[in-house]
C-alpha cells in the first residue's frame, strides 16, 4: 500500500470555480440531437418532440453551458435551413458524417431545449464554408430585438424576445484536413478576425472564441496559435483547444496518466498566447476554451461514419461504451480542468447524449447513466467557490508513454460563504491502494460530509440499460478526519470524491 499527502490552505487559490467548466456539447452528428434529445415518439416528448427524461438528467448532470451546432458538421451548416416551418425546411447531404440533415431541429428549437434544460446555449458559426455575412445574419436572427429582415424573420417564427446569445465559437477545427472548408492558419487567422469584428460592430459585449489546434499533436500546433492570434488577438476572448484520450494496446497505465498531456496542452496555449501578447503590447489576456474533451475511442468500427451511396438520418456514430478505467479519467481531466482555471474559462465536455456521451437513450425507449456519467455529475454539483493550489506529496509509478508520473493527481476546492471543502483525487495506479492523508490545519473544524470512490473489481465494467448500480461511485468508508488531517484509502484505477464541513 502506497501514502501520499495533500497539503491545502485557503491562502493558496488559482481562481474561482467557473460554472462554464462544466459545459457540453450536442452537434447534429450520429444520434446526439434525432433519437437522443429529440424524438417525438417517446412518451416523454414535449410539443417542440424533445425527451423529457433527456432533459431530467441533463439537469442531473449538472451541466452549464451547451456548444451547437458542432463541431465538424458547423462548417458546412446553412442555419436559415433550420427556421421556419419544419415541413418546409430542406434535407440536405452533411459532408462532415456522411449523413442527411432533415432540419427537424434547428436554431429556434435549440433554444427553447436549452430554456427547459437550463443551460446556457454557446454557438457557433460556420467559417468553412460560408463568412462574415452569414455570421452577420446569424448573429441579428438571435440577438437583435426587431426591425430588421433576419429580426423579423425570428418574431415570424414565433420568437419576439431576442435570444441575446453571449457565447459564439468563430468556426471549429479549421487546422483539420478533414474539415469542410480547411484553411491555412493565416487565411482562418485573417477571415475569424473579420467576422469577429464585424459581429461585434452588432453587439461590442459579446464573448467570441477563435479556433486553436484541434489537438497537440497536431503538426502545425503552437504555430496555429500564434499565427491566428497575431490577426485575431483584439477581436476575441477566447481560444479553443481539443483533447480526447483512449487506451492503446493494454497500456493502462498511460491511459490513467493521459491528463499529462491535457496539462502540457493548456499549459503551452497559454505561452503561446501570452507570448502574442507580449509582442503586440496587447493588455487584455486570452484565456482557454477547452470545449471538446473526453474519452473517445477515435478507431473503433462505430468512429467511421458511412460511406458510398448510403447517406442516412441519425445513423449510429461514436457511440462508445465506457468502464470504469474510461470514468477515472474523465474525472482526472476535470481535475486537470479546474487546476488551470485561471486560464480555462469554460470547457464543453463532448458529447452529451449517444455520440461519446455520458447519457444513452434506446430509440422511443429507455435512457441510462455511462460511468463517465458520475464524475462530471459529482464535481459540477459540489465544486464551488475557489480552486485551491495544493502541494501534493506522491509515490510516482512508470508509464510507457509519459515515463515517472504521479500516482496521485488532486485539486480541491473551498467555498468561503460555506467553508466547505471538496477534494477531488484520482489514483492512477494500476495495482496499489493509496493511503491519502490531507493536512487540513488552514481549515479548522472540519468533518467528513460525504465521500464516495468510483472503482470496481474489472476496471473493464460498463453500466448498460439494465444495470448501472455496479459502478456507482461508493461511499468511502475509510474517509475520516482526526487531529486536523482527513485520511482515506484510494484503490487502484479510482476517482474519488470527498467533501469536508463543519460540524
Amino acid at each position: 500500500m502506497l501514502s501520499a499527502t495533500v497539503t491545502a490552505d485557503p491562502a493558496f487559490v488559482v481562481g474561482p470555480v467557473r460554472r462554464r467548466t462544466f459545459g457540453s456539447f450536442v452537434e447534429h452528428l450520429g444520434r446526439s440531437v434525432y433519437t437522443g434529445i429529440h424524438d417525438p415518439q417517446h412518451p416523454s416528448a414535449d410539443a417542440d418532440g424533445f425527451r423529457g427524461d433527456v432533459i431530467e438528467l441533463v439537469r442531473e448532470l449538472g451541466v452549464s453551458t451547451v456548444r451547437y451546432p458542432g463541431g465538424n458538421f458547423v462548417s458546412g451548416y446553412r442555419w436559415e435551413d433550420g427556421i421556419g416551418p419544419v415541413a418546409q425546411r430542406p434535407r440536405r447531404l452533411d459532408l462532415a458524417w456522411h449523413s442527411t440533415e432533415p432540419n427537424l431541429v434547428g436554431v429556434d428549437e435549440f433554444m427553447r431545449w436549452c430554456a427547459r434544460a437550463g443551460v446556457e446555449p454557446m454557438m457557433a458559426v460556420n467559417l468553412g464554408t460560408r463568412g462574415v455575412q452569414e455570421a452577420l445574419d446569424l448573429l441579428e436572427y438571435c440577438n437583435v430585438a426587431g426591425g430588421t429582415r433576419w429580426s423579423d424573420r425570428r418574431r415570424e417564427n414565433g420568437t419576439a424576445d431576442p435570444y441575446r446569445i453571449s457565447m459564439w465559437c468563430l468556426g471549429n477545427e479549421m487546422d483539420g484536413p478533414w474539415q469542410v472548408g480547411h484553411k491555412t492558419a493565416g487565411e482562418y487567422g485573417r477571415l475569424a478576425a473579420e467576422t469577429a469584428r464585424a459581429m461585434r460592430m452588432v453587439d461590442p459585449d459579446l464573448e467570441l472564441v477563435v479556433c486553436g489546434s484541434s489537438g497537440s499533436a497536431m503538426p502545425t500546433f503552437g504555430e496555429w496559435e500564434h499565427v491566428v492570434l497575431s490577426e485575431a488577438y483584439e477581436h476575441v476572448d477566447h481560444v479553443s483547444a481539443h483533447a480526447y484520450y483512449w487506451e492503446t494496446d493494454g497500456d493502462l497505465a498511460s491511459f490513467l496518466a493521459s491528463t499529462v498531456d491535457m496539462d502540457h496542452f493548456i499549459e503551452a496555449v497559454t505561452a503561446t498566447a501570452d507570448a502574442v501578447r507580449a509582442a503586440g503590447k496587447h493588455t487584455k489576456r486570452i484565456n482557454i476554451s477547452f470545449d471538446e474533451w473526453n474519452v473517445w475511442y477515435q478507431h473503433r468500427a462505430e468512429s467511421r461514419p458511412p460511406s458510398g451511396d448510403d447517406w442516412p438520418v441519425a445513423p449510429v456514430l461514436l457511440e462508445d461504451r465506457y468502464n470504469v478505467a474510461d470514468a477515472v479519467v474523465v474525472g482526472s481531466m476535470l481535475i486537470s480542468l479546474l487546476r488551470h482555471t485561471d486560464r480555462v474559462h469554460a470547457a464543453s465536455l463532448a458529447q452529451l447524449v449517444n455520440v461519446i456521451a455520458p447519457i444513452m437513450t434506446e430509440p422511443g425507449g429507455r435512457i441510462w447513466r455511462q460511468t463517465t456519467f458520475h464524475p462530471f455529475a459529482l464535481t459540477a454539483r459540489y465544486a464551488k467557490g475557489e480552486v485551491l493550489r495544493l502541494a501534493v506529496d506522491s509515490p510516482v509509478h512508470e508509464t510507457a508513454r509519459f515515463g515517472d508520473v504521479a500516482t496521485l493527481d488532486a485539486v480541491a476546492t473551498h467555498d468561503p460563504e460555506t467553508g466547505e471543502v471538496v477534494l477531488l483525487a484520482t489514483n492512477r495506479s494500476v495495482t496499489d491502494d493509496v493511503v491519502l492523508d490531507v493536512d487540513l490545519r488552514g481549515f479548522p473544524g472540519l468533518r467528513v460530509v460525504e465521500a464516495r470512490t468510483l472503482s470496481h473489481p474489472d476496471h473493464t465494467w460498463s453500466a448498460t440499460a439494465d444495470d448501472e448500480s455496479s459502478v456507482l461511485p461508493r461511499p468511502n468508508t475509510t474517509a475520516k478526519v482526526a487531529d486536523a488531517r482527513a485520511r482515506a484509502e484510494l484503490p487502484p484505477v479510482s476517482w474519488s470524491m470527498i467533501r469536508l464541513g463543519r460540524a
